[in-house]
């Protein structure tokens, strides 16, 4: 029985994980993965339904690892309050097959100067743009490949589904002639898109090792593959130009990027209590591995510390997930490198704005 629980806990851990990857800032991320899941050998509970809430704040802009400090010093950081429920429901049809589906509901709220009046703190006030509704569907299935006392082994294959909106509007303020307030109705930044507008397939393989009764080692990877080039969603009525002043193709258009995140760390478990410490890295690639990179993104990675908590009763199971950035870093988008240098010889370079940690609070129960 303490294996089995020894188990049940560490591949709720992994999979949880997944679910909170890769949204912690102006990256534009979208919650990955399916609902947590857990392998019972005795199938004395083949369902399990999942919650779990995120939150976090991202104003720090980075261009590449260097923090501009002075866009907080002078009022001008773009903020992200990100508040998402991802409801997950599973179903154990054998006792090494597991079928899982998710579905976020999403509240974004951003506020800026630059999107409105302009980044003249002394003159001009913040307004703020909201994404809600439901993110995009992930529907997958886990193979438990390996289960020994010793070591457990578990990969996922999954599909997500656009059911997120990916072209939702709000209301911009701007001047009119006068110097009177006026609203535009036009699409909100990529950040706070409820979904891509790509069909995708995701991997999701876990991995854990017992060293003693109560240690244990982990390790984890997710990669989502997002075919679709660009979604046609156009952000600006103009194109950005190449280094040679010629319009690039698609640079007015999101694009649907690729996304993946890597795990690894220690875990100490006592009766039903288990802590763990690891470190994680989540990223925005700049290359897609299937299809292309036009279009506007915010390329990057963040590396964080993970310390997580999580305890079991009875078919219950909560959980409490604080990933802290230590390294952030907004790389430079496929559209910054065809745009080649500036007056002054620099690279362009965008930016991107960084939470400095996630909270994640989960609740699962097995019926």
């Amino acid at each position: 029985m303490k294996v089995k629980l020894y188990l049940f806990l560490f591949v709720i851990c992994l999979a949880f994980a997944s679910q909170q990857a890769l949204a912690q800032g102006c990256v534009a991320v979208k919650d990955m993965s399916a609902c947590p899941f857990s392998l019972d050998s005795t199938q004395s509970h083949k369902w399990q339904f999942s919650m779990n809430y995120r939150y976090f704040k991202s104003f720090k802009h980075y261009r590449g690892s260097h923090e501009e400090k002075e866009r907080v010093e002078n009022g001008t950081e773009v903020i992200n309050h990100d508040n998402s429920l991802i409801l997950g429901l599973s179903y154990q049809p054998s006792p090494r097959w597991q079928v899982t589906v998710a579905v976020p509901l999403i509240y974004i709220d951003r506020s800026s100067l630059y999107e409105h009046y302009g980044n003249n703190p002394n003159t001009n006030p913040r307004f703020h743009t909201q994404g809600k509704g439901f993110g995009d569907l992930r529907i997958a299935a886990y193979y438990n490949w390996i289960r020994t006392s010793k070591f457990n082994l578990n990969a996922g294959l999954g599909l997500k589904l656009p059911t997120g909106n990916y072209h939702a509007k709000d209301y911009f303020h701007k001047r009119g002639s006068q110097g009177q307030d006026t609203l535009v109705y036009r699409y909100v930044d990529q950040s706070i898109q409820l979904g891509d507008g790509g069909f995708g397939v995701f991997v999701d393989i876990n991995a854990t090792f017992r060293l003693s009764r109560h240690f244990s080692l982990y390790g984890s990877g997710f990669y989502l593959f997002n075919p679709r080039n660009t979604n046609g969603v156009v952000r600006s009525a103009n194109l950005t130009n190449n280094q040679n002043g010629d319009p690039i193709p698609g640079s007015n258009e999101f694009s649907v990027p690729d996304q993946y995140l890597v795990r690894a760390g220690a875990t100490f478990i006592y009766k039903k209590l288990q802590v763990s410490l690891g470190g994680r890295m989540e990223c925005i690639p700049v290359y897609d591995l299937i299809g292309g990179e036009d279009g506007f993104r915010r390329p990057g990675y963040i590396i964080s510390a993970e310390p997580s908590v999580l305890y079991a009763f009875g078919q219950h199971l909560v959980g409490l997930n604080v990933p802290v950035a230590l390294v952030r870093n907004r790389t430079r988008s496929y559209i910054d490198i065809q745009r080649g240098v500036d007056n002054e010889n620099k690279p362009y370079h965008g930016d991107a704005a960084f939470a400095n940690y996630l909270v994640a609070l989960t609740y699962a129960f097995k019926f």
